[in-house]
Order: C-alpha cells, then sequence, then structure tokens
C-alpha cells in the first residue's frame, strides 16, 4: 500500500465503529486506498455491544460479519487497532498524521487460541461488558472480535504473571516488550468517524445511579440481554442475582436538559421500547414501566412502537421522576409526579434502566487535530474539497444505525472526490 508522497490519494479512516467500517470498504472498493484506525483492540463500536440493533433487530454480526469479510477480501484496506490521531499538518493531497499505538503485548501470531488466558487467575473489569463483569487479563475483546487476536492487560504483563502468559504461547504470539509508538503516516483526505460514549450517569445525581447496582444505564441493559453478556443473556438484578421481574425505563435521563444535554439523542425511546420487549419476551409475568417526556419512534419505527404499547403488561407513565431513593428492601424507588394527574408516586422497582443520551467520543488535542466542534462536542470539520476532512457517523451528531451508515456512505464518496481533485 502506498500512503506516501505529495498529492496521495490515500484515505484515513478515524474509527472503528459501524460508520467507519462502512466508510473504509466503500472507500476501498471503488479502488483506493485506505488506512482505518480504531483505537480500540477490535472493530465493531458500540455496535458489537449491541443485544440487538434496528431497524430489523439483528444481532450485531448480522451486519458486521459481512463487512468484516469485505475487509479480508480488500488488500487496499490496512487496519490498525490500538492506534489514535495525536496530530494532523498539511493539506488535502498531502496531510501528515502522526499515530500513536498502545501495547496489545500480543502480536498477529495469535490463533485465539486461549492458552494465555488459562494460564493467568488475573481478573480485570471486562471493557466489552461495562465492566458489569470481570474478564481473564489475557482475553479475546469477544468472541466475534475482528483481528480474532488476545489481548494482554497491562497490569498482567510483567512479573510472574506475565511470564506465566509467554510461556503457555505455543506460537511466539505474547510480546511482553512491546512498548507504545509514534509513526507518520501521508494522506489525501481524512474521514472522523470517532463516534458516541453514553452520557456519564453519575452526574445525574438525583438518580443515583453509583449508589445502587440496580440502577443501569440503557447501554449496560444491552449486554444484560446479550448472549454473550455478563449474565449470559438473564436479564437479572445485579444486586442479587433474581430475575428482574418489574422494571421502570427512565426516558430522556439526562437529554433535552440543559444542566446535562441539551438535545435529542434520537434512539433512546426506540432502545427502551426495545428494552420493553426483550424484558417481555424473557418474562411471560414481568411489568415494566416506561417514564417519558414524549416518545419518538421515526419513520417505519413506528410500527415497533405501536407494538410494544399495545402489550398490557407495558405501561407508558407520562412523567419525568423526580429522584431515586433506596427502599428498606434494597430495591430502586422512583419518586415523582404524573404530568397529567398531578398525583405523587413512589414505586419500587427491581431494576431501573436510565435512557441515557449519546455524547460525542472525546477528542484530545483538537487544534492539533485542525478540527473544530459545534456547541454539542460534535465534530465539525470545515467540510469540502478545499478542507479534505469530513465527519461519518455520530461523530457528527446523533444517529442510529442506519443512518450512520448513510452519512460514512456520503464521506466516502466527498472524500474520494477530494483526492480525485
Amino acid at each position: 500500500m502506498s500512503n506516501s508522497g505529495p498529492d496521495s490519494q490515500t484515505i484515513l479512516v478515524v474509527g472503528g465503529g459501524i460508520a467507519g467500517i462502512t466508510a473504509a470498504v466503500e472507500v476501498a472498493e471503488t479502488g483506493y486506498d485506505v488506512i482505518l484506525l480504531e483505537r480500540g483492540p477490535s472493530l465493531g463500536g458500540r455496535v458489537a455491544m449491541f443485544n440487538r440493533y434496528f431497524p430489523k433487530m439483528c444481532h450485531p454480526t448480522c451486519g458486521l460479519e459481512i463487512n468484516f469479510q469485505r475487509i479480508k477480501k480488500n488488500s487496499q484496506i490496512k487496519v490498525m487497532t490500538m492506534t489514535s490521531v495525536s496530530a494532523v499538518s498539511g493539506g488535502p493531497g498531502n496531510f501528515a498524521v502522526t499515530l500513536e499505538t498502545t501495547p496489545r503485548h500480543v502480536n498477529a501470531k495469535c490463533t485465539a487460541c486461549g492458552d494465555c488466558a488459562k494460564a493467568t487467575e488475573m481478573e480485570v473489569p471486562n471493557p466489552f461488558n461495562y465492566g458489569l463483569n470481570n474478564t481473564k487479563a489475557a482475553y479475546l475483546p469477544h468472541e466475534h472480535a475482528y483481528p480474532m487476536r488476545y489481548v494482554i492487560a497491562p497490569e498482567a504483563a510483567s512479573g510472574d504473571e506475565g511470564a506465566k502468559i509467554k510461556a503457555a504461547c505455543k506460537y511466539d504470539a505474547v510480546d511482553l516488550e512491546e512498548t507504545s509508538t509514534t509513526s507518520e503516516i501521508n494522506v489525501g483526505a481524512i474521514i472522523w468517524a470517532t463516534g458516541w460514549k453514553p452520557y456519564d450517569a453519575s452526574k445525574l445525581t438525583s438518580y443515583i445511579y453509583d449508589q445502587s447496582p440496580d440502577i443501569i444505564n440503557n447501554v449496560e441493559m444491552e449486554r444484560l440481554a446479550a448472549h454473550n453478556g455478563p449474565t449470559g443473556g438473564k436479564i437479572l438484578r445485579p444486586s442479587n442475582g433474581e430475575p428482574a421481574k418489574k422494571v421502570a425505563l427512565i426516558q430522556c435521563a439526562g437529554s433535552r436538559d440543559t444542566n446535562h444535554l441539551a438535545y435529542c439523542s434520537r434512539i433512546c425511546c426506540l432502545g427502551s421500547l426495545k428494552h420493553a420487549a426483550y424484558l417481555r419476551e424473557q418474562y411471560a409475568d414481568a411489568e415494566v414501566d416506561i417514564y417519558y417526556i414524549d416518545i419518538r419512534a421515526h419513520d417505519k419505527l413506528e410500527a415497533f412502537y405501536q407494538k410494544v404499547k399495545d402489550d398490557d403488561r407495558v405501561h407508558f407513565v407520562k412523567s419525568k421522576p423526580g429522584h431515586i431513593d433506596i427502599g428498606a428492601d434494597g430495591r430502586p424507588v422512583l419518586c415523582g409526579e404524573h404530568t397529567i394527574s398531578r398525583e405523587i408516586y413512589a414505586e419500587p422497582y427491581d431494576l431501573v434502566v436510565l435512557a441515557t443520551g449519546m455524547e460525542p467520543s472525546s477528542v484530545d488535542n483538537l487544534p492539533a487535530l485542525k478540527l473544530t466542534t459545534d456547541e454539542y462536542g460534535f465534530i465539525v470539520p470545515e467540510m469540502g474539497d478545499a478542507d479534505g476532512m469530513f465527519s461519518a457517523g455520530v461523530a457528527g451528531g446523533p444517529l442510529d444505525v442506519s443512518m450512520s451508515v448513510q452519512s460514512a456512505t456520503a464521506a466516502a464518496l466527498k472524500a474520494i472526490q477530494a483526492v480525485r481533485g
């Protein structure tokens, strides 16, 4: 792959989620070289962490595996994981980009046999499950990871633990001496697909997210429902492992609120409707209360909303709970006022799920990256051929999966037009 010299036609895609993957394969399949960066150990982003996703309620492998195959079969795509951008200089056709790669401590010889994990007893919080459980300090990011390669946690890469892990590998794939490295590349255009993170629910002090394990956020609910999640797909109370039969879903938890996220993230209502469906599929006697300001179900997904609404064990409560208490039995108690009847309530639940919004993933050192953001922190490069930088997916604003794919395809076209001059 050629990625140096003036007037480069190589396109850099920063971020390996669904938007970044889409942009990369669309560019490469038109004949242009692509470098796809991901700061984590595997591709897939937030979509890989869902149980199912709209519009077809697919398992993540449904949309990701075909794209992984497209990447594997296309020699014009170079994937770099554990890598981020620290500086950008130059301009269209000749961007000089500084990359920083952090140690994985496992090289390309890895066969994903798992012997390294068997060799260690050390455990670390599982990032794929948002820390809801622990994983071995030598771990595969998840069962469908691409690349299918283990990672050695930094805390296990030294001393006796590191020696045990290295000795267990029959393929000489463990590199405990690996260090962070800096490199330079030259590209003609850049697509920023840096994605999103869930809003920090601990900032919602009245909802005491960090004071009860039975108060979780919406992305954690996805992991509880997933077959490869911390509970094997059983929706249980994190506090005691009992089935969560009475559940509250609080909409706009921090969203449409000038003290937190002033905007609507578009996907939260539908996410909670999906969570209600998960519960009703799993427990015939489950009771689900959805506390809402407004319900927003766009396009053809209105039909999904109506289907959930027709379930007599799913109740829509028009109210924004004022605060959450902990009852004498340890269960969370939602306290507030019904918007229409003005009645005061204090209702206990097995599990409370906060539908937190989408916040742009942090991009450090914005001036060095020649990036600007809007008032909410989403990337707003000076778009156009003259600038050679484009945003894709949620990097530029709240979008669902299908809209992110459309946005990425548009960004790929713009980047191709830019390098073609």
